[in-house]
Order: C-alpha cells, then sequence, then structure tokens
C-alpha cells in the first residue's frame, strides 16, 4: 500500500481492492458506466487518488466508498480490505436487499428431478410451438 499521495489507474485500484476478480472485468465495468467516481461517470484510465468518492455497482449490489490508500498490487483480503472505507448507509442497503432476496426465495422449491426424456421432447415441442406462431 501507498500511503502517500500517488495515484493510481481506476481499474488497477479496483483489481486490487478486490471488488473484480481481474483488471479486464475492473476495465469494462467502469467503461459501462457501474463505476462513478466523485459523482461522476469516469474511464478507466482516470487516476484515483485518497478521499475519492466511489460508487461501484456490481449485479445487485451497490457500495459508496471512500479510498483511503493506492495501491498497484493485488494483495491478500485483510489488506485490500484496509484500501478503502465503505459507508454505513450502504452497509445497510446491501443487507436489507439482501434479505428481500432471501425473503423472496424461500417459497421456492426447485425441481425433485431432472426431467426425462419424454419431459425434454414436450418441453421443446411447447417452446418450437410458441415461435411457429
Amino acid at each position: 500500500m501507498d500511503t502517500d499521495n500517488e495515484a493510481c489507474r481506476l481499474d488497477k485500484w479496483l483489481w486490487a481492492a478486490r471488488f473484480f476478480k481481474t483488471r479486464s472485468l475492473a476495465a469494462t465495468a467502469v467503461n459501462g458506466g457501474k463505476v462513478h467516481v466523485n459523482g461522476n461517470r469516469v474511464k478507466a484510465s482516470r487516476n484515483v487518488i485518497v478521499g475519492d468518492q466511489l460508487r461501484i455497482t456490481i449485479g445487485f449490489m451497490e457500495f459508496h466508498i471512500t479510498v483511503l490508500a493506492v495501491a498497484k498490487y493485488r494483495r491478500p483480503a485483510k489488506e485490500a480490505a484496509l484500501l478503502y472505507l465503505e459507508s454505513d448507509e450502504s452497509i445497510k442497503v446491501r443487507e436489507e436487499q439482501r434479505e428481500l432476496r432471501r425473503m423472496a426465495q424461500i417459497g421456492y422449491a426447485g425441481p425433485a428431478k431432472k426431467p426425462s426424456k419424454r419431459d425434454r421432447r414436450k418441453i421443446k415441442s411447447f417452446t418450437r410451438k410458441d415461435e411457429q406462431e
């Protein structure tokens, strides 16, 4: 971790902070508008400095974080967690969303078994019937 006011590329920092598994995924997310710095949509090549406010959207989850340190290399998860501070409000909202998704899945019971060959034929004929009409 570099604690001085050194800058680092946004995609590299997101990868080092373990928000994304690869730098390529981080760059794709940034260029796709899933990451905002200080409220503005940016490019993956933008430099991140200590104190920047980031809003990161990954699937259903949204993180509101403040950059505490800059790292150019991927380190263990415990060290990566020291690179940023997530707001209490952000944590609370994510936990509420997780609970709502969990509650929505409570009544769901998956199929008892895999479809048989006969069942698959029926499914195919049914779906193809929709295509022909």
